[in-house]
Parts: C-alpha cells; sequence; structure tokens
C-alpha cells in the first residue's frame, strides 16, 4: 500500500469516527469501491488530464451529491485535484484497516474447491470467533484447484490445510529423500 493512500485513508477514517460516522463512510466505501470495479472506465474519467479538476470534480459532483455523505464527496474530490484518484482503493483499504481494528474484526477469507453451505460458512465463523475473541468476517472464495479442505487467509497469514498443500508438502518430502 502506497504512503498517500495510508495518509489519506486513515484522515478520512479519523474525521467519520469523530463525527460518529465511520459505519457510514465505511459502508459507502465499499459500494464505491465496487462501483469503480465494475465501470472502470469511470475511474480512468476521473484521472484523464483531457479534463480539468474542475470539470473530474463536477462529474463527482452531479454523480454523487445526495447519495454519499457529503464528507466522502468531498474527500473523493480532493483525491481528484490532488492527482491521487488512482489511490482510491489504498484509501479504502486504509480506512477498512482502521475500522476493523477499532471494532475488533477480523477479516478472513476461507478459499474451497466447492461453495461453502451456511451451515459451514456459520460453523467456521463461530469457531474463528472463540479462539481469535474477534468478530470475523467471512469472505468465501472458490478455487477447484485446491482439490479439497480449506485454506484460510487472515492478518497476513496463511493457515493451509487443502488437499493440494498436502500433496505439495509430500512431493517436497520424496524429492529431499530421493536426491
Amino acid at each position: 500500500m502506497t504512503q498517500v493512500g495510508t495518509v489519506y485513508g486513515e484522515a478520512l477514517y479519523e474525521l467519520a469516527l469523530s463525527e460518529g460516522l465511520d459505519e457510514t463512510i465505511r459502508q459507502e466505501l465499499e459500494v464505491l469501491e465496487q462501483v469503480f470495479r465494475a465501470e472502470p472506465d469511470y475511474g480512468k474519467l476521473l484521472r484523464s488530464a483531457n479534463l480539468s479538476k474542475a470539470e473530474r470534480c463536477g462529474i463527482l459532483d452531479e454523480a454523487l451529491r445526495e447519495r454519499v455523505h457529503p464528507y466522502l464527496l468531498n474527500f473523493l474530490k480532493i483525491l481528484v485535484e490532488r492527482g491521487y484518484i488512482g489511490s482510491f482503493d489504498q484509501c479504502c483499504t486504509a480506512y477498512t484497516r482502521r475500522y476493523n481494528e477499532d471494532h475488533g474484526i477480523l477479516p478472513v477469507t476461507a478459499v474451497t474447491a466447492v461453495p461453502l453451505s451456511a451451515e459451514q460458512a456459520d460453523a467456521l465463523t463461530q469457531k474463528l470467533s472463540r479462539i481469535t475473541g474477534k468478530t470475523i468476517s467471512l469472505r468465501s472464495r472458490v478455487n477447484p484447484d485446491v482439490l479439497g479442505g480449506v485454506r484460510l487467509d487472515y492478518d497476513g497469514k496463511r493457515l493451509d490445510d487443502t488437499v493440494s498443500h498436502r500433496l505439495e508438502s509430500i512431493h517436497s518430502l520424496l524429492k529431499k529423500d530421493v536426491l
């Protein structure tokens, strides 16, 4: 993550927290991040040198006024004016990280070969919550290459109990012993 993303994202969080808007802004950031991902041309438009900063800010104003909190709209305008709109996703990451830290939330990604059922996801969430003492925000991802089992990615750590990982471990052991 860039320093710009960290500084601006944390500054937005501090403002939102001081005004009691941290949850509202987090939800709106999440939606905007999804929109920017789904419509990459919109981000290109906001970074375009062919439009003046005032025109780009006008585009934001027209699209988002009355739809997002004014603090968030002004934040986006500041990013455009300073040429940092390309760091918006990093600002979102920094904001969310601070929000999660302050609220005891641990984001966890579970990677499985097939989708987790609702019961499996609930059981995994409850177990991880008991172990960590935090509220778990579970995101599931399907990757058929894992073959079976589950891989958990959280807080820069990886717990890998997948069939593919076990096979790789066995392969490494055999390779060392044979050579």
